[in-house]
């Protein structure tokens, strides 16, 4: 039976998404587990016309929602291999009956420059599915042309912004960030009224540790492994280690 470390300690998600299984993680635990979204995400289509239909080599995704929002489009899109950043990336590729033929050793895209061109041969056509906040690590990395096709924009969640500021107000809480625009947004939102030192920040990702050390903030919890699940478990040993 799982141990009660967490109790007294709130978690607070910032993406777009809790699943079940690190809902139920935190709460066997004795913790409590909040969902406050800063970003959310919107279909884009303004260049469909261009990709939707034709062959590449690669296709190549480093987000979840840019699977949800390719699969959602009507496309005739064609490639030989396919291309994955991050576990949750791949199972959604997955459940659609993709097979990813290449993940990089670390989800991030520059670790992916490093390793992916030891699977390719020659020059391939590579299509880039990404979200309008990616950076042009991939398309300015890679030593062949890669074109981009933005299927989602990120925006700025503001609905919970009250909510979260109470939670922390009241509350022992341990913020997870799981992107730079998740920073940025409490960054300019929310941490002008608690402060950063109200919270223990967490971080997934070299990126978005990145981010936040711009704004001089310690991340107490970066696993090594870049997932929602490894920094839960990183916090359950730090808590067991008090």
């Amino acid at each position: 039976m799982p141990s009660k470390v967490l109790a007294g300690h709130t978690i607070a998600l910032t993406g777009t998404k809790k699943t079940q299984t690190i809902h139920d993680c935190i709460v066997q635990h004795g913790g409590e587990a909040e969902l406050f979204p800063l970003i959310t995400t919107a279909s884009v289509t303004a260049e469909d016309a261009r990709y939707m239909s034709g062959h590449y080599d690669w296709l190549i995704f480093t987000s979840q929602n840019a699977v949800d929002c390719f699969a959602q489009k009507a496309t005739t899109l064609t490639a030989t291999h396919i291309a994955a950043v991050g576990e949750k990336t791949k199972q959604a590729l997955e459940a659609l009956g993709m097979i990813v033929d290449f993940m990089p050793t670390i989800y991030s895209a520059d670790v992916f420059i490093k390793e992916f061109p030891s699977v390719v041969t020659g020059k391939p056509r590579c299509l880039f599915i990404r979200g309008s906040h990616a950076k042009p690590t991939i398309r300015e990395g890679l030593p062949y042309r890669v074109d981009e096709w933005t299927v989602y924009e990120t925006i700025v969640q503001t609905t919970f912004i009250k909510d979260f500021i109470t939670c922390i107000q009241t509350k022992n809480v341990t913020v997870i960030f799981a992107s730079p625009s998740a920073v940025d947004v409490f960054h300019t939102y929310i941490a002008p009224i608690v402060g950063w030192d109200s919270i223990r920040v967490a971080a997934i990702g070299h990126v978005t540790a990145s981010a936040l050390q711009k704004h001089n903030v310690t991340v107490a919890v970066q696993p090594q492994v870049y997932t929602m699940q490894a920094v839960i478990n990183e916090i359950i040993q730090l808590e067991e280690q008090k």
